[in-house]
């Protein structure tokens, strides 16, 4: 595994949005029938999601919530010397959402910008990345975009995934800080287990056709077309209480800390009894490890800055720097965590409207438009 310190790095703020008024998961799943909804929402600790209206996109989300974080620290467009994107579903096949997302900001033509395919780890792969590039000195400034909205990618007719999944768009600032306490890294991969997280169709191996997109009944049990999600949950499930727990204890071992030292542990919400099982595993404290997914369902690489712009936002804005681990897993298969002690300026979530939306696109020539 990929073991390193980035040093030189604040993070400033997050900021997190989620598309409208909360949707029960026992309404989305009622075609299963009361039983199967009570236990799959029992197991995985689901009650509410939210998510986009078609047209509305990962994207969107992520504009949004840069825009309130830009306006809450003060920083001027100008400064901003980089932008990544974190999805796995992005506005367009091309150009990357991080470009698109770079012109709707009004970023200055000096800031890079591109797209990182990477899913339940991705927030952290993404973090890693960004201070990586600060670290030198070489940028000031960054924004870290990381969202997906994975409920246009699954079958309702698929029991494993289709009440799981909820949409969010997430920013977060990076500055350049000589005096910023280090960030230890543990990042890992296992591409052997990528069949068992994965979309078949709608990339260039498998073009998207009108075939594709026909439901048809899966082995499983369950009815998806190739374009939709498959998971094999025992699979995922093995795979994240056998890889997590040694991914912790390295990250603590790099970094010095002992797991009693941790204020908290924000791991990538997956499923409620799986975090459950790892505080277990781990023998930490249930307090230090907190838990959403009953509030917005899976939410990808979102789902750990989820936790510190909601959960531990009020810890982490209290003027005290906290000891926090972040640690993301799943899809690929993929690991990653950070050890980082953390104390932002700005941290929340906001609700934005579901609309159809606009191509990204199509916004930002109205908005260039009306500014010109």
């Amino acid at each position: 595994m990929a073991r390193t310190q980035n040093r030189n790095v604040a993070i400033r703020g997050v900021v997190c949005a989620v598309p409208g008024e909360p949707l029960q998961v026992a309404e989305i799943g009622k075609h299963f029938g009361e039983s199967d909804v009570q236990k799959i929402a029992k197991t995985v600790g689901l009650e509410t999601v939210h998510r986009v209206a078609p047209g509305q996109t990962a994207g969107d989300l992520a504009v949004q919530a840069a825009e309130r974080l830009l306006a809450d620290l003060g920083w001027e467009r100008e400064s901003i010397d980089g932008v990544i994107m974190v999805t796995q579903t992005p506005d367009h096949l091309c150009p990357a959402t991080a470009n698109i997302a770079h012109g709707r900001l009004g970023l200055s033509s000096d800031a890079l910008a591109f797209d990182v395919n990477q899913g339940c780890s991705g927030y952290v792969y993404g973090l890693y990345m960004g201070s990586q590039f600060i670290q030198s000195g070489g940028l000031k400034r960054f924004l870290l975009l990381a969202g997906d909205t994975s409920s246009i990618g699954i079958s309702s007719e698929d029991r494993s995934v289709a009440m799981l999944f909820g949409d969010a768009g997430t920013a977060t600032a990076l500055e350049f800080d000589e005096t910023a306490p280090p960030i230890s890294f543990v990042l890992g991969s296992d591409g052997t287990g990528a069949c068992h997280l994965i979309a078949p169709a709608g990339g260039w191996r498998q073009r998207p056709t009108a075939e594709l997109l026909q439901r048809v009944d899966a082995e499983d049990g369950n009815r998806r077309a190739p374009f939709e999600l498959y998971m094999d949950g025992l699979a995922v499930f093995n795979f994240t209480l056998k890889r997590v727990p040694t991914l912790i204890r390295d990250v603590l071992a790099l970094h010095g800390w002992q797991k009693e030292e941790v204020k908290a542990f924000a791991f990538h919400q997956a499923n409620g009894f799986i975090l459950n099982m790892m505080a277990k595993k781990l023998k930490v404290l249930p307090e230090q490890v907190p838990v959403n997914i009953q509030r917005y369902g899976n939410t990808s690489m979102s789902s750990i800055p989820l936790l510190l712009g909601d959960d531990l936002a009020p810890v982490l804005t209290s003027g005290t720097p906290e000891k926090m681990v972040l640690a993301g897993f799943g899809i690929g298969l993929s690991w990653a965590a950070a050890a980082v002690e953390m104390r932002l300026e700005v941290a929340q979530v906001i609700r934005v409207p579901v609309v159809a939306g606009r191509s990204p696109v199509e916004q930002m020539q109205i908005e260039h438009a009306q500014s010109a």
